[in-house]
């Protein structure tokens, strides 16, 4: 990285180090205003956001709940209906339900605004790249938010749904009522939700780490087998403690890291390419 070594669009070369405290200043405001704007915007949608997005894997008419009883139906395999969630969702603190509401706020609006979050920190980070670095980073802002909703939607519509499902049905005994705290509730929704969507930024770290030279397809498949156990662990730590949901986390995780093996080789290929045609030039250039 070098901040100092080129202009682009007008800066000036040299910037002190109080302009980019500036810079960063305004980038982290005009982020924080985005998350507000959205955080309010799901404050005063309290009907929609809480009432159908945040409690809607505890209902029974639940998408995913449907989609798995209309697939037993048509494979003719036993059946997947969920007829029942055995639970209920209690606040027992006086605080409880207002302190959920704004946290599951904020939360949507960090979920929503994530896009242009990564943009303002690409934005600032991205003057300090050399022009090849920026070159190949081209397209990360929608790739890394791509990935971040798909791994949002994975954690929301699969791993959610189903976890929740299987805790709700758990007994020890038949006369333990199950009566959820709704932080508990909303706490291991959004957990789950998170903890997905970064996880399946994985692609995108092996990526800048294989540009940057610090790893090789070959190093990855070397140490494949420890990557599955460190997965595997890792699911068992942001997920609750059911082989199901476990299995449901890593094995999209698993399929990553080999998309990120592929994308290790490409960037292998381009670069030794890239290397030949330079040293055909110098050759014909003597």
């Amino acid at each position: 990285m070098a901040l100092d070594q080129y202009k682009e669009e007008g800066e000036e070369e040299g910037m002190s180090f109080l302009d980019h405290l500036e810079q960063l200043r305004w980038h982290l405001l005009r982020s924080v205003a985005a998350v507000l704007i959205f955080t309010v915007a799901a404050f005063l949608s309290k009907s929609i956001v809480f009432g159908k997005v945040i409690l809607g894997p505890s209902k029974i008419d639940f998408v995913t709940y449907r989609v798995l009883c209309r697939i037993s139906e048509a494979l003719s395999i036993p059946p997947l209906c969920i007829d029942t969630l055995p639970f209920t969702i209690q606040s027992r603190q006086m605080t409880g339900q207002f302190s959920m509401h704004l946290t599951s706020s904020v939360v949507v609006g960090l979920v929503v605004a994530f896009p242009y979050l990564f943009w303002e920190t690409w934005k600032f980070i991205s003057p300090g790249l050399y022009k090849q670095e920026r070159d190949a980073a081209r397209g990360a802002v929608f790739f890394v938010s791509l990935l971040f909703f798909a791994g949002a939607a994975f954690g929301y519509f699969i791993l959610a749904p189903l976890s929740i499902n299987f805790l709700s049905n758990y007994q020890l005994d038949p006369t333990i009522l199950n009566e959820f705290d709704i932080t508990s509730y909303v706490s291991t929704l959004i957990m789950l939700v998170l903890a997905s969507a970064i996880m399946f930024q994985l692609p995108v770290v092996i990526y800048f780490l294989s540009m940057s030279g610090l790893v090789t397809a070959a190093m990855l498949k070397a140490y494949r087998r420890h990557a599955i156990v460190v997965i595997l662990i890792l699911a068992a730590i942001i997920t609750p403690p059911d082989v199901i949901s476990q299995i449901l986390i890593a094995m999209p995780i698993l399929v990553l890291y080999e998309a990120g093996i592929q994308i290790a080789k490409k960037l292998e290929k381009k670069r030794a390419q890239k290397e030949l045609e330079d040293n055909l030039k110098y050759q014909d250039n003597d």
